[in-house]
């Protein structure tokens, strides 16, 4: 895992960011609408979202006087890159346990 996965997983594991994330996933939002919708503060919303920008998660631009937020597709990329080889690895590993497992039920012969 690089630098930039860990610090985006460790963003990803504060519940109000990753419902920040979540949502704009489906589409962009602008800050205003994000923190109607939610249960904290506008302020509150902005700071998390400058984490989630920070590691690169996602990304703004201007629409007028808003800010709307959007969920970088090139991090997205890079989480799933990670993911995939994370269950891979896993998977690989528990294939060879349970063939592991099953070698050693066979019964010996004498």
């Amino acid at each position: 895992m690089n630098t930039y996965q860990q610090r985006a997983l460790q963003a990803l594991g504060d519940p109000t960011r990753r419902e920040i994330f979540e949502r704009l996933s489906r589409s962009p939002v602008a800050v205003g609408q994000l923190a109607r919708d939610l249960p904290i503060s506008r302020p509150a919303v902005s700071q998390h979202l400058r984490v989630l920008k920070d590691v690169g998660l996602v990304i703004d631009r201007r629409a007028g006087t808003r800010r709307v937020y959007q969920v970088d597709p090139q991090a997205v990329a890079a989480l799933r890159e990670y993911f995939d080889a994370f269950w891979g690895h896993a998977l690989q590993s528990f294939q060879t346990a349970t063939k592991a497992s099953d070698d050693d039920q066979q019964p010996k012969e004498l």
